[in-house]
């Protein structure tokens, strides 16, 4: 059977991959890796440049499959279980495709993550599909761009941005369970984690007593400055209500931050103070 002419260009584009690079690629290659819940994401894409065209619904047509980038597809590793717009994705690597519209775009994973362009995509091979908007953006963008942005521990996005488009794809990850039981199985060890469980309770508003308890256990771990241990235990004691005792103990890492010359922490600690005090 013959080959089909966009197979014989990706044949011929990956042989010549194998000469080495002797001049720079019009379109450079980027890797991001980004840290998410307690895992990692690993992004990897080509950047092409705008140079004076019309992109979308010319250069990359609509309603066409698209590499997502230039050269090889772009590829998303994700070390953990995530959930994107909603959808439950399983830890591992794919291929990210996508479908530009004039007013919607369709993303695409596909099982198949080492691909040259998209000459060999199939729907087949796809893992998930899902449409998001598009918008347009102030100003144009020359350099074709992929980020994570607004990232916390579990929850960001994910934005496109190129020429005049935008994108944002959001991105959650459940890890409440996995870090609770690290977080009690830690505690049964000499080497207990109090600085890091009280931060995780405080911010995800657990058991605050449980919390003051290992908040006043951490001027006991060797090495840690007073004006942090107190803080932690003013900021638990005004999440429970005790607004006084709050006061006091902030006073007490405000004082403790001066003599160590700690601006931060004196803002820090009096920050509990003003909050309190209102």
């Amino acid at each position: 059977m013959k080959p089909s002419p966009f197979l014989t260009i990706a044949i011929i584009l990956l042989a010549l991959n194998g000469y080495g690079q002797i001049t720079p690629q019009p379109s450079s290659t980027q890797t991001i890796t980004q840290q998410f819940g307690l895992g990692t994401i690993t992004l990897t894409y080509s950047r092409p440049n705008v140079k004076g065209r019309k992109i979308f619904g010319y250069v990359e047509p609509y309603d066409k499959v698209w590499r997502t980038g230039a050269n090889s597809a772009t590829t998303i590793r994700f070390s953990d279980d995530v959930s994107i717009e909603g959808h439950h994705v399983p830890a591992g690597e794919y291929g990210l495709f996508s479908v530009p519209g004039e007013k919607e775009w369709t993303i695409i994973l596909s099982n198949k993550p080492k691909q040259w362009g998209a000459y060999s995509y199939s729907p087949a091979d796809d893992f998930l599909r899902f449409t998001v908007q598009p918008v347009k953006l102030p100003r144009p963008v020359e350099t074709f761009t992929l980020a994570f942005e607004n990232m916390f521990p579990t929850n960001g996005e994910l934005h496109l941005l190129w020429e005049n488009t935008f994108l944002a794809i959001h991105l959650t990850c459940d890890i409440d369970a996995k870090v609770m039981a690290r977080i009690d199985s830690a505690m049964q060890t000499d080497k207990k984690p109090y600085y890091d469980a009280v931060i995780y309770y405080w911010n995800n508003n657990k058991d605050m007593n449980k919390a003051l308890e290992w908040a006043n256990q951490m001027e006991k771990i060797p090495g840690m400055p007073p004006m942090v241990a107190k803080l932690w235990t003013a900021r638990v004691l005004l999440k429970k209500g005790d607004k006084a005792s709050a006061i006091a103990t902030a006073q007490e890492g405000v004082k403790a931050a001066n003599e160590m010359k700690s601006d931060e922490y004196v803002r820090l600690n009096q920050e509990v103070i003003t909050e309190a005090g209102k």
